[in-house]
């Protein structure tokens, strides 16, 4: 049995849904994340610029590997609109052997 890929997922806000396409279709198409989900209108309150905001936005979730996070940050921040976009990473602990693995060879 081959050792699996650190694998992680990424969690990204978008203003919209047309951003977040563009960014999860261009993540996956340079093989910089295996998957890409958008949750639409989730609702965020948070201080920006020492005022209380919130706005209507689109999480995405990517799902990649650490070799990848690198990239992938480099990625977002070249191509998202916000100042400071968020990019977290959240890694897996466990998971289905076959779908980690499929993450893995997605990204090669």
């Amino acid at each position: 049995m081959k050792p699996l890929r650190p694998t992680v997922v990424v969690l990204v806000t978008a203003p919209d849904l047309k951003t977040a396409r563009r960014l999860a279709t261009g993540a996956v198409r340079a093989r910089l994340a295996a998957c890409a989900n958008l949750l639409a209108k989730i609702e965020s309150h948070y201080r920006w610029q020492g005022k209380l905001e919130s706005s209507t936005e689109v999480l995405l979730l990517f799902k990649t590997t650490r070799a990848k996070l690198s990239a992938l940050e480099k990625f977002i921040l070249d191509h998202h609109p916000y100042d400071t976009p968020e990019f977290v990473v959240l890694p897996v602990t466990a998971g289905n052997r076959r779908y980690l693995e499929w993450i893995g060879e997605s990204l090669k």
